[in-house]
């Protein structure tokens, strides 16, 4: 599908940067809020109503509550469900019928970084267009006499009602229980019953902190959690989904059954077995189609090859999309399908959720592994894994685009590719979330692959002026 709307600041995952500097500033985040509720159209007329939520970074206060302030300023009501995984507030826009969802997070970036997430009212990520209409107005915003808007006064000011934190001892979302155990009600209509099995679950520090906890104690594991003690400065510090060596290690020493680990804002996990393997979005992708019976999925370009072999060999069709969730979503709709996602953990049951979730995702994919009758272990040994090499180079920033470009980056990437032939393949792709240029080198030859991948590097460093 082609992608018309020019974005600034909009890349496949929100906008984010370095928490203090632009974009990612109090200033922004106030036009920001002021955009989105000039731009949010309630069915039926009226003040928009929006949910704001965030991660567990200690600019997330400062971000939301600008960006409150702007929204409430242009006479949207709003919702503050504090700290909460991004797909809660993506479910929880649409389940509560509000206009628009706002999301804090850097998701698994750094700790220092932070994001601004915008859901419309069906929890589906905005359309560049809607995207490229903010930016606008948030430009306009910035330019001398640019934000002459009509004076909203009086009772026109939007408001702000705080939800009740969760209440892990109610069954439902009843009149008495808060409104973030609609979304944890979700998540159990969803899941196995674990039966007592040993698991361990790695929360980052982050967003699922509260909520996996009791959501896996709910289910009947024997839990041990890690990394629930947030600071605001130790989000995916060594932890997490980014860090699944630390979570693996752990399961192997402690003798659990299986692990689970999230990202920063809980919208991908990852598996690891009993062996201490990780279980990547390709394996979970595998594992729930045949469990689902799909005939067809969506992955990414850096989906391995050997699990897209293995789907063939069982009937189901990998399609690719470019690198992010976003692509993956589009290519879903178009293809009409509902199940996709990416290497990284980050899937997609559309039949369930309009956006990827961390915990449900590692839910779907305990309950297909039960389903089976066998072992996570005994999948894990039929599910083949090529090889594969990844490999990023920090660039200064703006420069991904051109320095991926170079003329000698082209040509490094075009002879590796020549040497795989049909045995790999190479992707060289500047990041949409972080001045990178990422590396991938896959194949059947790991020595190759491995030394493949270091000359592609070396012609991305030096083209970067490294």
């Amino acid at each position: 599908m082609a992608r018309m709307a020019i974005r600034r600041y909009f890349g496949t995952d929100g906008v984010r940067g370095v928490a203090g500097m632009h974009p990612m500033t109090a200033t922004f985040a106030l036009r920001l809020g002021m955009a989105v509720a000039e731009t949010v159209h309630p069915t039926g007329g009226g003040q928009p109503h929006v949910l704001i939520g965030m991660d567990t970074r200690r600019s997330g206060v400062m971000l939301a509550h600008a960006a409150a302030a702007g929204l409430t300023a242009r006479g949207a009501h709003v919702t503050w469900l504090g700290v909460i995984p991004t797909p809660g507030v993506s479910f929880l826009t649409r389940a509560m019928g509000a206009d628009a969802g706002l999301v804090v997070s850097a998701s698994h970036n750094p700790f220092a970084d932070n994001g601004l997430k915008l859901f419309d009212r069906n929890g589906e990520k905005l359309s560049d267009e809607v995207e490229a209409e903010i930016e606008a107005l948030v430009e306009r915003m910035g330019e001398p006499g640019g934000d002459e808007l009509e004076d909203i006064t009086g009772a026109r000011i939007g408001s702000v009602t705080m939800a009740r934190p969760w209440d892990s001892h109610a069954s439902g979302n009843g009149a008495d229980a808060s409104i973030l155990n609609g979304y944890v009600k979700h998540l159990l209509d969803n899941a196995p019953y674990l039966d007592g099995m040993r698991v361990v679950i790695d929360c980052a520090n982050g967003a699922s902190h509260l909520i996996a906890p009791q959501l896996f104690a709910k289910l009947g594991a024997r839990l041990e959690v890690l990394n629930a003690e947030p600071t605001g400065l130790n989000i995916n510090v060594d932890c997490g989904s980014t860090h699944p060596e630390t979570l693996a290690k752990h399961v192997i020493e402690g003798g659990f059954e299986v692990g689970v680990t999230f990202d920063g804002d809980a919208d991908r996990a990852l598996l690891i077995d009993a062996k201490g393997r990780v279980v990547t979005g390709d394996h979970m992708l595998a594992i729930t189609a045949l469990s689902r019976g799909e005939t067809a999925l969506v992955a990414t370009l850096m989906s391995n090859l050997g699990a897209e072999n293995y789907l063939r060999a069982h009937g189901t069709t990998m399609h690719r999309a470019k690198v992010g969730d976003r692509y993956v979503f589009e290519e879903l709709k178009r293809l009409g399908l509902t199940l996709g996602g990416e290497q990284s953990g980050h899937l997609l049951f559309l039949d369930k959720a309009p956006t990827g979730d961390g915990m449900l995702t590692a839910l779907l994919t305990l309950a297909a592994v039960r389903k089976s009758g066998r072992s996570l272990e005994a999948w894990m040994d039929d599910i083949p894994v090529y090889p594969q090499v990844l490999k990023n180079v920090r660039v200064a920033p703006g420069a991904r685009d051109e320095v991926a470009a170079h003329p000698s980056v082209v040509a490094a990437v075009h002879a590796a590719g020549a040497e795989l032939k049909d045995a790999g393949r190479v992707l060289l792709r500047p990041s949409g979330t972080e001045p990178l240029v990422r590396v991938m080198v896959e194949g059947a030859d790991a020595e190759m692959v491995e030394r493949l991948a270091q000359t592609v590097t070396l012609a991305v460093e030096a083209a970067a002026g490294i």
